[in-house]
């Protein structure tokens, strides 16, 4: 076993070590410049996102979470207690649907003010 540890080490070492000195950093002004299609750029490429991206995406990324616990839900009846299944499974939409109203009520959702 210490023997594979030892040559993952070195492999990964001489790989990064490779890959810091191989490649020629040399910018131009072709590898600087945002690619826009074939365009030339129409403003800056380093703008900020809007929160409200942000906040969409977290919503969306909880929700499809919430879909990733919730889907062993009907193999988990069949276990000696399915009265806790179904407790902890309403539980956690419960937890979620209280904060999507919350923030619906909030005006975190709308995009135009």
């Amino acid at each position: 076993m210490l023997m594979f540890i030892l040559m993952t080490v070195i492999l990964v070492l001489i790989l990064a070590i490779i890959s810091f000195w191989l490649p020629l950093i040399k910018p131009d002004t072709e590898k600087l410049s945002p690619y826009e299609c074939g365009f030339d750029p129409l403003g800056s490429a380093r703008l900020p996102y809007s929160m409200r991206f942000f906040l969409v995406a977290i919503l969306f990324l909880l929700f499809d979470l919430e879909i990733a616990l919730l889907l062993p839900t009907p193999w988990a009846m069949q276990l000696h207690n399915p009265i806790t299944t179904i407790f902890w499974a309403s539980v956690i939409l419960l937890l979620l649907t209280i904060g999507f109203i919350y923030e619906w009520l909030q005006g975190g959702l709308e995009w135009a003010e």
